[in-house]
């Protein structure tokens, strides 16, 4: 059976698109992307995915085409879901680029766009059975810059990130800022809990401002935790924690087992994955 991709509102079969060698995204990184999670032909915190995207085209000064609205996104991810058969739990992939063109200075601030679909295991958030084994990487710190927050198709840092969690047979791995301050993990925005409070790092220190990095912070507040959501923490901080997770729009939450030799809980984790699924679907 063809599986289809959207690119720029038309449905087309995955096996045979192609893009130009021209392609900014591919040349340059000139593009960024969401990823998001759908159950059914619902796409889960929608509307707060495609306002960070319009956030970063507005920083990377691409036009906005009057067409490209969260309605229109909307009724393409569902039309999508249903040509491909993915009625259950599927991750939707939204990448945004310039148009061909020019070399470091485009010829044009227009964009193409592309939705691609692919099934997931599970149709709701579930907790990982096995606790996740963390490094740090310190290498090469995360800037603390413009780009920071936006989730860019330069991703080499993540990339190389990837690589040492790889070599080193973890989990996932922490990024350090340059004045190593804890930012996030690969892909996901990490949380520590100590004594019934909840930190998570401060956008001021470089994170990407997760969907469900908010979504978390709401839910457990509303069901009484208390919340600091712009803190600066080292990886001593993370040693002291009763509890570790990561948070993230396709898997929810990931509770963490070990840093170093330190092992952690899991409770909060459990409490928290249980109310989102209310939250979410």
């Amino acid at each position: 059976m063809s599986e289809y991709i959207v690119y720029n509102g038309e449905y087309l079969k995955k096996e045979t698109f192609q893009l130009s060698t021209n392609n900014r995204s591919f040349r340059y990184g000139d593009g960024l992307f969401e990823t998001m999670h759908a159950n059914g032909r619902k796409t889960q915190f929608l509307t707060k995915h495609f306002e960070r995207i319009l956030n970063g085209m507005q920083k990377l000064k691409m036009n906005i085409p009057n067409q490209f609205t969260v309605a229109k996104i909307d009724s393409l991810i569902s039309s999508l879901l249903s040509r491909n058969k993915m009625f259950q739990g599927a991750k939707i992939r939204l990448a945004v680029y310039r148009v061909d063109g020019g070399l470091y200075t485009p010829d044009s601030n227009n964009i193409s766009y592309i939705i691609e679909s692919e099934k997931l295991e599970d149709e709701i958030y579930s907790l990982n059975k096995t606790g996740l084994k963390l490094g740090i990487y310190n290498s090469i710190p995360k800037p603390i810059n413009y780009f920071s927050d936006i989730k860019s198709s330069n991703s080499l840092i993540y990339v190389l990130a990837g690589i040492f969690k790889k070599e080193n047979n973890f989990d996932d791995c922490i990024l350090i800022n340059e004045n190593n301050n804890l930012v996030e993990a690969i892909s996901s925005n990490i949380f520590m809990v100590k004594d019934d409070t909840i930190y998570t790092p401060s956008i001021n220190e470089g994170c990407i401002r997760g969907i469900m990095r908010d979504t978390i912070s709401e839910i457990a507040s509303n069901i009484g935790y208390i919340v600091y959501d712009d803190c600066i923490l080292t990886s001593d901080d993370l040693l002291e924690a009763d509890e570790i997770f990561l948070t993230n729009a396709i898997q929810g939450i990931r509770w963490v087992v070990a840093l170093g030799e330190r092992r952690f809980f899991c409770n909060v984790s459990k409490q928290l994955i249980n109310e989102l699924n209310k939250f979410a679907f």
